[in-house]
């Protein structure tokens, strides 16, 4: 019997600081608050749609949600996505695993680098990582030029990397940015370009983005698919995938590979 291939959903939840990026302050509990409202939205999309994911956490976000926390780990891959969102030290490495371990009562092998930023992959190992989804293999202007980087998992030493999904030959990117900003067929097609190369699709997104958060001095290219346009999307997006394949976290891919 022919495998099924592989849906992996990611959520990168995190204080909600890009209007940070561009010039606007935010307070520490509406950063909060805005990612935690999304969350919310985004479980009931997942529960709809029998989604099982993995939640690239901040420690520092955990720790004010912990019951969250608990609920999402009775379901889903609880990952790092370090300590702080806006600020890093590779201490914050082994910091944010064992935090997120002790509030969500769940084995934390999984790191993804806050904004696709590099990562040391000796000290990643150190910290006692399994694998990295730090790399969007593809280029985005002002942010990594990835072109060289394998599209699909490999290894580095000894640490895994689970890429993000970018379609053959002109790497198109599946990720939150092209959902937002290009019309829902687009994102099928290349989709289904990519699962019919690989054995797997893997595709990220924020919690922030599914609140209004038009009123923040962010550009139109973040700003204007959000809150309930950016719910019905995603649902368009995962009602196509859940026939394409099953749903799984990252670390069943790994233990698929390692069987």
């Amino acid at each position: 019997m022919k495998q099924r291939k592989r849906i992996l959903i990611s959520v990168d939840v995190e204080e909600f600081d890009i209007p940070e990026e561009f010039g606007q302050q935010v307070p520490l509990q509406e950063k909060l608050e805005v990612s935690r409202k999304g969350l919310q939205a985004t479980l009931a999309l997942f529960d709809k749609y029998n989604v099982r994911a993995t939640f690239f956490i901040t420690a520092y976000w955990a720790q004010h949600y912990p019951e969250l926390i608990r609920q999402i780990a009775l379901r889903h891959e609880i990952a790092s996505h370090a300590f702080y969102h806006s600020s890093f030290t590779e201490a914050d490495l082994e910091g944010s695993r064992l935090a997120l371990q002790e509030i969500s009562g769940q084995p934390v092998q999984g790191f993804r680098m806050p904004r696709l930023r590099k990562v040391n992959i000796q000290a990643l190992n150190a910290a006692g990582y399994l694998y990295d989804a730090s790399i969007n293999p593809t280029w985005l202007p002002g942010r990594y030029n990835n072109w060289h980087v394998s599209r699909t998992l490999f290894k580095d030493n000894d640490t895994w990397i689970i890429p993000s999904s970018v379609s053959p030959v002109i790497r198109y990117p599946i990720f939150w940015l092209s959902i937002k900003n290009f019309p829902l067929w687009i994102t099928k097609h290349f989709s289904s370009r990519i699962l019919k190369k690989d054995d797997y699709l893997s595709f990220y997104f924020h919690p922030w983005e599914l609140t209004d958060i038009s009123d923040y001095a962010l550009p139109a290219y973040i700003r204007r698919t959000s809150g309930e346009r950016m719910i019905r999307k995603m649902e368009g997006f995962l009602q196509f995938l859940q026939h394409q394949g099953a749903f799984c976290t990252h670390a069943d891919l790994l233990q698929a590979h390692r069987i």
